[in-house]
Order: C-alpha cells, then structure tokens, then sequence
C-alpha cells in the first residue's frame, strides 16, 4: 500500500457515514404519514440547529436611502426600477442589511423573492454593485446579478446581506479587504454557544418575511426564496422551517451532504452538528414539500457535483410523489460551473408564485 493511501482519512470518514444512522430519514408511503414524518423531522432539525434565537422586541426599521436605476438585461432591454437601502432588527442588536427593489413599470402590488448570495463581497454581489460603489453595466459575477434579474422578471425583491459578510463582518475581516468573509469565526462561535450559522441566517429571513408584512406595495403572502451556493444553504433550510415561504429556488448547492460538504472542502457556516444522525439534504428538503421547488445545478460544479444532485432529487421526487405534488418539483442541469442560471427558475415562480 502507497504511503499516501495509508494514511488518507477518506475512506475511514466513508465508513463513519456508512455506518451512521439516520434515524428520521423519510420512508412514509402515504400523505398522512408523510405529514407526520414532518413534524418529527422539524422539531429534530430545530434542536440540531440550535433552536429559534431571541427575537428581537421590534424591527426598527430604518430606511437610508432611496434611489431609482436602470439596470440592463442580457438582451439589452432597459429596465428602471427603484432601490431602498434599509434595515431591521432580527435579534436584539442584531441588524439586518438588505436593499428592496421593486420595478418602476407601475405602482401594482407584486410577489416578493428574498434573494441570498453565497460566498463573496455580500449583498452588492447580486444587486449589480461594483467595489467601487458603480452600477455593473451588464449582469455579471458568478451571481450573475440574479436579484436585479428577479426585478427584470417582474418580481419585487428583498436581497439580504447574510451574517458574515459585507457590512455584516467582524472588524478584522473589514480591515483586510471586501473579498473576507467572517464565516468561519463566527460559525465557531454559533457551536461554543449550542447555536449555528444557518439559523442565525435563517432567522434573518424569517424576519425579512416580518418586514414584508409592513409594506402594503407587495403581496407578503407570495414570497419565495432564491439563493446560491450558501445563499442556497440558508434558502434550503429556511423553506424548510418557514410555511410563510410559499415557493423556492435552490441554485448550486442542492446534493446529498456525502458528496458535498461532507467529503468536499467547504466553508464552516454549511455544517450543522449531527445533522447525519437525523437525516440527509433530501429529508431536510422534504419539508419543503408540497411547496413549489426548484434546483439548478451546472455540470462542471466542483463543489456541489451534479450526479449526486440528480441522487438527491431523485429521492426527493418520491416525496413530492407521496404529496401528489410531482409538477411542483423541477430540476435543470445546465452546462456551466458553480454559477447562477435562472433559466427554468423565472418561468417557474411566475408559474407557482
């Protein structure tokens, strides 16, 4: 045996997986079952993230600027829109930045997306928004600007800075540049406190689903989540825990936790302690159900690899199957890497949204 192989700690992680049991993966055969099965699988997921936080006694929302732009499609159309910059409290203390777009076509109420980026600059990733503060003429990034492609589809947006990022980081990663992120610190604080990253994200959107309710321009009860890659990660789990969130699209991420983060290098804000002792990304996906879904995924992603995504939906679809909900359920397996599409996910919440 080479000595590399010898001493390579994979397969021994392999057979803790094997060997690991999932005690609340799904198995129901029928609707009333599979609703029971939800509530066990709810309340476990709830105490392995750590439990709902302290909400914070108001929002206190606070609006610093309004501004109306232009952005540009891909196929050159102009498109004005208009631009909030606020926020608002999630937990005491804990303020929430985020931009509110809407469309300047009319004044008509519209259907809301929260959008959540992954790993970057923060929020100004998807909201066209250089490092210099300038507007991106075209659409770009590995993001692809997918919040202001929300408002060229017609849809009003709540795109939210994740905790961790941007405005949202701890000082040190402030001072050494806006590509440092403080994922790492502060999910390691989440653990020494019996908490994790993705609820305090999560909780974030839940209480972005709260200050929707405030505004009487969109229809807060039509609100869907989009997110890529963690922006995934907190859609993922959000929809699973949020009946409020009526629809949601899962880009670059969607897998089984075997073939991504659990055998793959990944950011520490992905991992929820015991998380295999209950179930994998497919039951945690199937509280979605039969709430609209939809994942992309690109064929060249090498983080989140594309043929356990289609293992993980096909598991999934036999949930939506128990529902009676297949058509609410979709993938698209586009020719790209670790990048925002959006082909199939516009058409799809016009559809269900």
């Amino acid at each position: 045996m080479a000595e590399e192989a010898l001493f390579d700690p994979m397969p021994w992680l392999m057979r803790l997986y094997e060997t690991t049991q999932q005690r609340l993966f799904f198995s129901a055969s029928d609707r009333a079952e599979a609703r029971h099965w939800q509530e066990r699988f709810r309340q476990a997921l709830l105490q392995t993230l750590g439990g709902w936080p302290e909400k914070a006694p108001d929002l206190d929302v606070r609006v610093f600027e309004v501004k109306e732009l232009v952005t540009t499609t891909d196929d050159g159309r102009s498109i004005p829109y208009r631009r909030e910059t606020l926020a608002f409290q999630s937990q005491p203390g804990l303020y929430v930045f985020a931009y509110f777009l809407s469309p300047l076509s009319n004044d008509q109420r519209r259907p809301v997306i929260i959008c959540l980026h992954g790993h970057g600059r923060g929020v100004d990733d998807i909201v066209g928004i250089e490092e210099d503060g300038k507007l991106r003429d075209r659409w770009g990034g590995y993001h692809r600007d997918f919040a202001l492609q929300s408002v060229a589809h017609g849809f009003s947006v709540l795109a939210i800075e994740q905790l961790g990022f941007g405005r949202r980081r701890l000082e040190e990663a402030r001072r050494q540049g806006p590509h440092i992120w403080s994922c790492l610190p502060m999910a390691g604080s989440a653990f020494l406190l019996g908490q994790t990253m993705v609820m305090w994200r999560v909780f974030d959107v839940i209480c972005g689903l709260d200050y929707l309710a405030t505004r009487n321009d969109v229809f807060s009860e039509r609100v869907a989540v989009m997110g890529l890659s963690g922006g995934g990660t907190t859609s993922l789990y959000a929809a699973a825990l949020e009946p409020r969130i009526k629809a949601a699209v899962i880009s670059g991420y969607f897998n089984t936790f075997k073939d991504s983060i659990y055998s793959l290098i990944h950011c520490t804000c992905n991992y929820v302690p015991e998380m295999l002792r209950i179930g994998e990304m497919p039951d945690v996906a199937a509280l979605i159900a039969p709430r609209p879904l939809h994942i992309e995924s690109g064929t060249k992603d090498a983080i989140f690899p594309v043929e356990a995504t289609k293992r993980g939906f096909e598991r999934l679809s036999k949930v939506y199957e128990v529902f009676g909900a297949q058509d609410r359920l979709t993938l698209n397996i586009f020719e790209g890497e670790h990048i925002f599409n959006g082909e199939g996910a516009f058409p799809f919440l016009k559809k269900w949204l």
